[in-house]
């Protein structure tokens, strides 16, 4: 059955990626030997939607780069480094969306867990200034490195998921490499692969040096 069209738009790097209706992305990762790490995003007709470096092709660690089907930097992801970041027990990512002019605007701020050993810590993502009530806009549930994965909203909302299709599991051998991700009605698909390229980055090392 079709997904019920959404009229709620939710544009948080760009309203041009946000589909009225259920998208369903696949994510491939490329080799650090020969492509320099990170992975692209195709849609069901196999054409490129995103794709996203990492330090194996930008040479730096804890940055990575979404770029569109053309290769233009639509969001830039920095880890906060400095004395006081590294002094805290979560540390803090930081993605800034490009506008025409090529400026950077602060689009969401994700924690990182506290520990890597709990395959299914929740990851707080907040995509505007703090000012009372709850502390986060958008936390993951489940393990990424499982690819058994979902991004919700503040009230529960699955607005993305991550997974793996069994028959693609067997024929891949058990690898991650290869994974697709369900987009809900009117989330902003520049978005979640933002949140996704973070995860790559702290649980699988796809977009790591």
């Amino acid at each position: 059955m079709a997904a019920k069209a959404s009229s709620v738009i939710m544009p948080i790097v760009s309203k041009m990626y946000c589909s009225p209706s259920q998208v369903i992305l696949v994510v491939r990762r490329r080799p650090h030997v020969v492509h320099g790490g990170g992975f692209v995003v195709t849609n069901c007709t196999q054409k490129v939607v995103f794709r996203v470096d990492g330090c194996g092709i930008l040479g730096k660690d804890g940055e990575v780069v979404i770029r569109d089907a053309e290769g233009d930097s639509l969001l830039l992801i920095r880890r906060k480094e400095g004395i006081v970041e590294a002094l805290n027990i979560n540390k803090h990512w930081k993605g800034y969306a490009f506008n025409y002019e090529g400026s950077q605007k602060k689009v969401f701020t994700l924690k990182e867990p506290n520990s890597y050993l709990m395959k299914n810590n929740p990851i707080k993502i907040s995509t505007q200034p703090r000012g009372c009530g709850t502390q986060w806009d958008f936390q993951t549930k489940g393990s990424f490195q499982d690819r058994t994965c979902s991004i919700v909203d503040s009230a529960g909302n699955i607005i993305a998921e991550i997974g793996i299709r069994k028959d693609v599991e067997e024929m891949m051998m058990g690898s991650r490499d290869l994974y697709h991700v369900i987009v809900k009605p009117g989330i902003d698909q520049a978005f979640v692969f933002g949140v996704i390229a973070v995860l790559d980055y702290i649980y699988d090392g796809s977009t790591r040096c």
